[in-house]
């Protein structure tokens, strides 16, 4: 203790004569704390949930959510909060075995729509009754009607009192009266990475993206801030009516390269959604968005899109495709395709939108003979890949 008083002592008449104040002094001592080693033990990153056998939404950290409007950010915020009272939902895990404390701070939809998610869709999909709706775990809060700079500090004494395990902060925006003023968005983020840290709690930051079509950053200077301090950003995206994708764009620590595809029922309800499925959604958004594109007296940029170069060239103005290689690929020989599904299979392997396309690759594949088009008792084309001819037979010396 004698040797810590006199190298103290020494300390400060060092930092004394450096010209360092006593502030400045108190000042290094308490940095010491956050002084890292590689022998300095830290307690491992705890996760809450698994995604595609992945950990992710960390304790202590921000995750950023972001898409563009109606891209299904709001499903996805219900499929977390399920996940707190349900072990799985798709294709997410709840890691913790005992049920998660969840607040729900929406700041953006009425008292309806809020009431509405939460009695429609969540108690739905966690099989909780309405009158056992467990408020001990589960708060719910809508404060669009409070003043924006009331709502961050009651967001903060709301962590604090209940002490939740996942926070869904749906929106970010509104804590700020201007997206692009860098100061409060700095302030406001800090603000939060402390809230996370010091209640050892995940915040899920819901945001827009910039509302052009080719830009998918997320809004406003409060935007940049969420997208360099959190700690995992997922994007929200639309594939059709009622087909969303979700994936993991930026991470700290564990990549989630697959997305995850999820659809809804006419009850609201998410349920995961094939690959087949997506694709036919993908494709009749495609066709969709070319014919209301020529109605509408417009032209594509590309009128066939990028196309995959396996299956198509270019002689002069012309596209011309592989049928044989592209039908070989995309049929199994002997088995029947309605005219509509393989058109979607030509979409997926080819990424040709225009339907007048699909039916020119199909009318050349018929003329060439690669595939066989029959008329079923629906009136309905059915297309078959022919089965190979058996190899002729080897011809032997037969003995004498």
């Amino acid at each position: 203790m004698e040797l810590n008083t006199v190298a103290l002592s020494l300390i400060q008449r060092e930092l004394s004569l450096a010209g360092f104040s006593p502030e400045d002094e108190q000042r290094l001592r308490e940095l010491e704390a956050f002084r890292i080693t590689p022998l300095k033990e830290l307690p491992p990153v705890e996760f809450l949930f698994r995604l595609h056998g992945r950990p992710c939404f960390a304790r202590g950290e921000l995750t950023g959510l972001s898409g563009k409007a109606k891209s299904g950010k709001t499903f996805v915020c219900s499929i977390l909060m399920a996940l707190c009272f349900r072990n799985e939902v798709l294709s997410l895990q709840r890691i913790e075995p005992t049920r998660l404390h969840v607040l729900w701070y929406d700041t953006e939809q009425s008292d309806e729509s809020t009431k509405d998610i939460l009695c429609q869709r969540i108690c739905q999909m966690t099989g909780i009754q309405q009158d056992q709706f467990p408020s001990e775990q589960f708060d719910v809060f809508n404060v669009r009607q409070k003043p924006v700079t009331e709502r961050l500090p009651s967001l903060e004494v709301a962590v604090r009192y209940r002490k939740p395990d996942l926070v869904i902060l749906d929106g970010l925006r509104d804590l700020v009266s201007d997206i692009n003023d860098g100061i409060i968005a700095q302030n406001v983020m800090e603000r939060l990475m402390h809230l996370a840290s010091e209640h050892h709690c995940a915040i899920v930051c819901v945001l827009h993206q910039n509302k052009s079509i080719e830009d998918h950053n997320p809004r406003g200077w409060i935007g940049t801030e969420l997208k360099h301090k959190a700690f995992e950003m997922y994007e929200c995206a639309k594939s059709s009516e009622r087909i969303f994708t979700w994936a993991q764009t930026d991470t700290r620590k564990y990549d989630i390269p697959e997305a995850l595809s999820f659809a809804v029922n006419e009850e609201g309800i998410p349920y995961r959604c094939t690959e087949k499925q997506l694709l036919e959604a993908q494709f009749e958004a495609q066709r969709k968005m070319v014919a209301k594109m020529e109605k509408c007296g417009g032209r594509l940029n590309k009128p066939y899109g990028d196309l995959n170069p396996k299956y198509a060239h270019k002689e002069g103005r012309k596209h011309v495709f592989d049928v044989k290689q592209l039908f070989t690929d995309i049929m199994t020989p002997g088995q029947t395709y309605a005219e509509e599904a393989l058109k979607t299979e030509i979409y997926a392997a080819t990424n040709a939108v225009k339907d007048k396309l699909h039916d020119e690759i199909l009318q050349k594949a018929v003329a060439e003979k690669v595939i066989l088009c029959t008329t079923n008792p629906f009136s309905k084309k059915e297309y078959v890949l022919p089965l190979p001819e058996p190899p002729d037979p080897v011809e032997q010396d037969l003995p004498f």
